[in-house]
């Protein structure tokens, strides 16, 4: 898939999964080192996240924002995915006063090759919001063509809005 960085081209390393497929086979892991599959992920609702570096500007307020979103829905799995150590993601969400956004690890890339989403020129996944039903089967996804740009947060929750319980 083809997108930009600071309007400088870049490519990932395949083509994202269309709404309707089944979420594609991985491993993250959480703040604690447990291992996340893509079954992990089903069951619920589940809205990923995915950021390229938590430690950057547009990325940490993608990450806060849903944050906020997140308290509407109880139903709801929220997740932040980034190529970030879990202990960077840890250290940030210490700073930020994030509590209640699950960050999970790619930092073996496993997710960002698995979705098509992988940066190898800079080691990072494409930013991107994917919405999960419980059957594990992607209903949404957002694929952000500039990587410095924020997602459309509105889109996304009126998904949710519209199909999970809050």
């Amino acid at each position: 898939m083809k997108i930009t960085r600071h309007g400088e081209a870049q490519q990932t390393t395949g083509e994202p999964p269309m709404i309707g497929h089944t979420l594609p086979n991985f491993t993250v892991q959480t703040a604690d080192k447990t291992s996340l599959t893509a079954t992990d992920f089903s069951g619920q609702y589940t809205l990923l996240s995915v950021v390229p570096d938590i430690n950057t500007r547009v990325c940490s307020i993608q990450t806060k924002h849903f944050n906020q979103d997140m308290d509407e829905f109880m139903g709801v799995n929220f997740f932040t995915i980034s190529t970030n150590t879990t202990d960077e993601q840890q250290q940030w969400c210490a700073a930020e006063g994030v509590k209640n956004m699950q960050l999970v690890s790619d930092q073996a890339h496993e997710f960002g090759e698995a979705l098509g989403l992988f940066v190898a020129a800079n080691g990072t996944d494409a930013r991107s919001v994917w919405i999960i039903d419980p059957t594990g089967k992607i209903v949404y996804r957002q694929l952000i063509e500039e990587q410095t740009d924020e997602p459309d947060y509105q889109s996304a929750m009126a998904y949710l809005e519209a199909h999970a319980s809050r």
